[in-house]
């Protein structure tokens, strides 16, 4: 099996010895993405909703790189430093899967990189 590993200017680059993302067998494999600015690295602020909005637009260029969509979008997991904080990325979130949503897991964690409030992670098709 080959993989190509997927990159773009337009979200952030990796902050560690990891991808942007994967393609491999039929499926892409995005890298955890928090609210990283991709022009000036630094963190997104305006708290939970200014996140979850350049979340969003990060996994959008990643996988508009790859030749996807967010209809292509399989799994994600939604990892959250405050659950408290679901109901307002739940809906953020929900308005990138209005149709045929991907299966989801959402957990809270101890801690984020960057002190990020959220983190998602995501798997696609890509025939």
């Amino acid at each position: 099996m080959k993989k190509e590993i997927i990159s773009t200017d337009r979200a952030p680059k990796a902050i560690g010895p990891y991808s942007q993302g994967v393609k491999a067998g039929g499926f892409l494999f995005l890298s955890g993405a928090i609210a990283l600015d991709p022009v000036t690295g630094e963190m997104k602020q305006g708290g939970i909703e200014a996140e979850t909005e350049q979340v969003m637009a990060n996994i959008g260029a990643l996988l508009e790189a790859a030749g996807a969509s967010f209809a292509d979008v399989v799994k994600t997991v939604i990892y959250l430093a405050d659950m408290k904080d679901f109901t307002t990325v739940n809906g953020i979130y929900g308005r990138f899967f209005a149709e045929n949503p991907p299966a989801r897991v959402t957990v809270e964690v101890k801690g984020l990189p960057r002190g990020a409030l959220v983190e998602i992670e995501v798997t696609a098709c890509c025939g």
